[in-house]
């Protein structure tokens, strides 16, 4: 009888345990731009930076005006639909700062943007005049799309953050609040507009930046380790039937071999 308990046991572990299959993927952003904040009136186009190099975040050193970075990854396109993130980590790469360490934090975007054709000439610090479709601090989509608060679009809670300091590569996360928004962008691609990148904005000379996804040298990475989505009942069932008729030929050889005992 114990053999028979055993066998039960292993039934219902099947209904109830399905293994944790999965995998890895690193993702390059599908978009990347900048914000720039003009703080001085008749400067002309509104800057952005939809095809540049780099993008940056924190404050400048002379006016104070802030830029900030916007991030978006593919996530549905590349992980199957009902799997569940396990880890999530952004890696970039900062190329340039005049600042010492700076905390850069990242923040889920509530809006759409886009990033046009604007490309930004020398180090791209102050942009260049916005083309359609680009992002800038008041347009979610040059010229016609506007943020409903200017500067952008986002979550006041903070999905991570990073002390930035000298030119390097530096990585943001893994965290609940990175795995939360990575899950909800595969569950509901609709509202996937991506993070935007935050400087210390409390001071200025804080800026930093980053390299973008058109950069031949270290663009950013969004690696993602998750699990396969859980088998429907039909492949359980089928899982249990085949541990069934292995138990049920278990038992009816050791049956044999007692009664040729007899």
């Amino acid at each position: 009888m114990e053999w028979r308990a055993g066998t039960l046991a292993l039934c219902l572990l099947v209904l109830v345990a399905v293994p944790a299959i999965g995998g890895e993927v690193t993702l390059v952003p599908t978009r990347d731009n900048t914000l720039y904040e003009v703080i001085q009136e008749g400067e002309g186009q509104l800057p952005s930076n939809g095809a540049g190099d780099y993008f940056f975040a924190g404050r400048t050193a002379i006016l104070g005006e802030s830029r900030r970075g916007l991030l978006g990854f593919d996530v549905a396109d590349a992980i199957p639909p009902g799997s569940v993130i396990a880890d999530v980590t952004l890696t970039l790469e900062m190329s340039r700062t005049i600042s010492g360490s700076a905390t850069v934090e990242l923040h889920r975007v509530s809006s759409d943007w886009g990033e046009g054709t604007s490309d930004a000439p020398g180090q791209e610090g102050n942009g260049a005049p916005a083309t359609d479709g680009d992002a800038t601090w008041v347009h979610t989509f040059y010229p016609d799309g506007f943020w409903l608060a200017e500067g952008g679009d986002f979550a006041a809670s903070v999905s991570a953050a990073q002390s930035v300091g000298d030119e390097g590569t530096y990585t943001w996360g893994s965290t609940p609040e990175m795995v939360a928004d990575v899950q909800s962008w595969l569950d509901n691609p609709t509202t996937n507009f991506g993070w935007l990148v935050m400087g210390d904005e409390t001071r200025q000379l804080s800026t930093k930046r980053f390299n973008t996804r058109e950069n031949s040298i270290g663009s950013p990475q969004l690696a993602i380790a998750f699990m396969d989505p859980v088998p429907t009942v039909p492949d359980r069932s089928l899982a249990m039937l085949a541990l069934l008729l292995a138990s049920l030929a278990i038992w009816r050889l050791r049956r044999t071999r007692l009664e040729v005992d007899r």
